[in-house]
């Protein structure tokens, strides 16, 4: 009722505004006031006319003061003589055609684009949420059963969180079954985890599982220019919900809305914190018997207001993290089945070859081995197109038309080899996987590794990794006496490492175990411009010295183990000026060849990997895989991230 009479008041409103706009035009028309002819005449005689048009028998009469005045005259031989006696200035021109038309469309023109502007304003008032006049309508989306349907075999490498969710469909499936033991399930579920690691894709799978409406919106689709419109879209979204319960509601980013309250430099009342105050209330308002499951996903909780996330809210976190190389096979088996593979595909050697990878990053790597092999002619996906789709999308397009002088492609090849080299002779550095010369993205030259999938990481393994990233410069310098830009990246990666080992790491034997990061991640302004170093000067230069100590130790290592293996440098560089690229394999044969009594701890070792839990729960014998060294690798980057160019 309430909003028939707001609709009511907006029609007066829109008809009274109408009506003044028909009578503003039609004064504008009539300023030219109509005289009788005998009025006329009596004007003339008081020599009160300056100016006569004469229209056939229409006269447009103008007076001394610039007054204009119509009339009309009848056939009166003797008007022309009046007017020259009088002294009347006299315009004739023949009399206007279709004037009853012409009348007629500028008395009603006005009126017919009132009319118009009036139909086309209320068919966008009876439109939906984002036609005008319902700016405080929800931008909710329902996912229906005409859109594709996801389910949990969809979904693949995140196999925690998707037990995690087990309980919320279980319970829009059963409610009863959990609420007659008094038990309440979480009202919020928070899905928090990396980009691309399958969080939007989880929450549809649960409404997939549940059968229930799926209410999916981003976060910034709440926030407008507009004050109050959206606490206005925030309320009617959970009314939506309650028509439609069970259901599930989805907010996607939810860090767009979500930010904590009273940080950065403005004021504390805010769209943005009204829309957030709004959701708070919502949320908190809910009970869990009504049906209604509040989903929501983002990767940045640490900027989320804590009271999103404290029980009663947000009670419940469910991490989607990287999958390990069990997931990844998963999520690889996922997308091939929408595409032919051939026989050579090994599922595994791609997995093991993929370490840093999300899930979308894995189906945009076999999106693009189809697109190679379509472009190739081929009728099926192979692995080689695999392996060129891993070579695309990490390290770059190859850039065929770059010229490359032979001085260039010498040095190249050295600073490589470099690399190799001292990653082969360090027992706890990765094991090298390839080694190229061929331009690709930004880079001259890359040397690939496979690292270990660890949760932990040693101090020997960080200052193997060190030594690793000077080798190149050091080749440099060893064979051709002077050094290039060429190792930039290698510097800033090796002084970042060096940094986080001091400073985060506590890996000093000089300083004590503390953490003397500077939280350079804080995004809140106004924090950033309170915040204080938290050590002293003296602090500050121990740990510069620590760090110093620690890059030149690493550096010193390279130059011993290139110095004492220059006749395979040379070797290696030879054989990458001819073949441009060489695998982890070959390496190892070089090196046991002109070093027939070396002996290497190796570096991958046979394991014993669980199997890939599948549909069937029929036991799987365990399989032994070991990871060769013709896998596509990381480069030195310690967080387990695809690797920067290294040249």
């Amino acid at each position: 009722m309430n909003q028939f009479y707001k609709n009511l008041s907006l029609w007066l409103v829109i008809v009274l505004l109408m009506a003044m706009l028909y009578n503003i035009f039609n004064h504008q028309q009539g300023l030219q006031k109509e005289i009788g002819y005998s009025e006329f005449l009596a004007m003339v005689e008081k020599k009160n006319v300056k100016n006569v048009n004469i229209q056939g028998q229409n006269l447009i009469v103008t007076n001394f003061t610039g007054e204009e005045y119509k009339s009309y005259a009848p056939n009166d031989a003797k008007l022309i003589e009046i007017l020259r006696t009088n002294g009347v200035s006299i315009q004739a021109a023949p009399p206007a055609e279709s004037s009853m038309l012409m009348s007629i469309v500028i008395s009603w023109l006005p009126m017919v684009v009132l009319i118009g502007v009036w139909i086309f304003f209320m068919r966008q008032m009876q439109g939906g949420g984002g036609k005008a006049m319902s700016f405080g309508k929800s931008r909710a989306r329902l996912m229906d059963d005409k859109n594709e349907k996801v389910t949990f075999d969809d979904v693949a490498g995140i196999d925690e969180a998707k037990e995690e969710l087990t309980e919320i469909v279980d319970f829009l499936k059963e409610p009863k079954k959990y609420t007659r033991l008094g038990g309440r399930i979480p009202k919020g579920v928070l899905l928090v985890g990396s980009p691309g690691t399958g969080k939007t894709l989880l929450s549809r799978a649960v409404a997939g599982e549940a059968g229930v409406p799926f209410f999916t919106i981003s976060g910034s689709d709440f926030v407008e220019m507009f004050v109050g419109v959206g606490a206005s879209r925030v309320r009617d979204l959970f009314a939506q919900g309650k028509k439609n319960a069970p259901c599930i509601i989805f907010i996607d980013e939810l860090d767009a809305v979500g930010r904590q309250r009273g940080a950065g430099m403005g004021g504390g009342h805010d769209e943005r914190e009204q829309t957030l105050n709004q959701l708070l209330v919502e949320m908190d308002g809910f009970e869990s018997n009504e049906g209604v499951i509040l989903m929501a996903a983002t990767n940045r909780v640490d900027v989320l207001d804590p009271a999103l996330l404290r029980p009663g809210r947000f009670d419940r976190q469910v991490f989607v993290d990287m999958p390990d190389i069990r997931g990844r096979k998963g999520i690889l088996e996922v997308h091939m089945k929408k595409t032919p593979i051939d026989d050579d595909v090994n599922v595994l050697i791609i997995a093991k070859g993929t370490p840093g990878f999300s899930g979308a990053d894995l189906e945009n790597l076999v999106n693009e081995a189809a697109l190679l092999a379509a472009k190739k002619g081929h009728e099926k996906l192979t692995m080689m197109d695999f392996e060129d789709s891993k070579d695309k999308v990490v390290m770059g397009l190859e850039r065929k038309s770059k010229v490359i002088t032979e001085d260039e492609k010498k040095t190249t090849a050295y600073h490589e080899a470099g690399h190799a080299l001292v990653a082969r002779f360090l027992p706890d550095a990765m094991a090298v996987n390839k080694i190229t010369i061929i331009p690709r993205g930004r880079a001259a030259g890359l040397t690939w590794f496979l690292p270990e999938e660890s949760d932990f990481r040693y101090k020997e393994q960080l200052e193997s990794e060190l030594a690793v990233a000077y080798g190149g410069r050091v080749a440099e310098e060893l064979i051709f006496k002077r050094i290039c830009t060429g190792a930039s990246n290698d510097i800033k990666q090796a002084t970042a490492l060096a940094n986080r080992m001091i400073r985060v790491f506590g890996m000093s034997d000089n300083l004590v175990p503390m953490s003397y990061d500077q939280h350079n991640d804080n995004i809140f302004i106004g924090r950033e411009m309170t915040q204080a170093r938290e050590y002293s000067e003296d602090t500050a230069r121990k740990i510069d010295e620590e760090v110093t100590v620690l890059i030149t130790e690493s550096y010193k290592k390279a130059q011993e183990i290139l110095k004492d293996n220059v006749d395979i440098l040379h070797a290696l560089a030879g054989i990458l000026i001819e073949k441009e690229t060489v695998m982890g394999k070959e390496l190892d044969e070089l090196v046991k060849s002109m070093k027939p009594g070396v002996v290497f701890r190796e570096k991958v070792k046979e394991e014993e990997t669980k199997p890939i839990p599948e549909s069937n729960p029929e036991p799987k014998p365990v399989a032994k895989a070991k990871v060769d060294n013709e896998d596509i690798a990381l480069d030195i980057d310690d967080d387990g991230k695809k690797p920067d160019d290294v040249s």
